[in-house]
């Protein structure tokens, strides 16, 4: 697999079945989307907008691809987006759960760096 153009393909696949989900049943004044930034590797799973009258700014997941790795910056998904990525066959080792310090994801079964 040539992780250069299958990698962010694969996320951004995974990404909007997860925001076409939420956009299903839909706030007219919450929007949910996804920020993509393939020339350096950005992927913002984003919420805007208002809720019970309360201004919403916020990541839903953040996830970085980073010498052919996938680094999970944030992830507030309640499965995880590194275990979407190993049910797709990513290997363990081409994931970093980088909301975790590095002194603690030696203790994970990902990657390290």
């Amino acid at each position: 697999m040539d992780k250069l153009t299958e990698y962010p393909k694969l996320l951004k696949r995974i990404l909007a079945e997860y925001i076409d989900l939420c956009n299903r049943r839909p706030n007219p004044e919450l929007e949910t989307f996804l920020i993509e930034d393939d020339r350096n590797g950005h992927y913002i799973w984003m919420n805007l907008g208002w809720q019970n009258g309360e201004r919403i700014t916020g990541m839903t997941v953040y996830v970085r691809i980073r010498e052919g790795k996938f680094w999970i910056e944030e992830d507030w998904t309640e499965e995880g987006i590194a275990n979407e990525l190993v049910r797709t066959g990513v290997p363990k080792e081409d994931i970093v759960l980088a909301f975790h310090d590095p002194k603690t994801r030696q203790y994970t079964d990902f990657a390290v760096a």
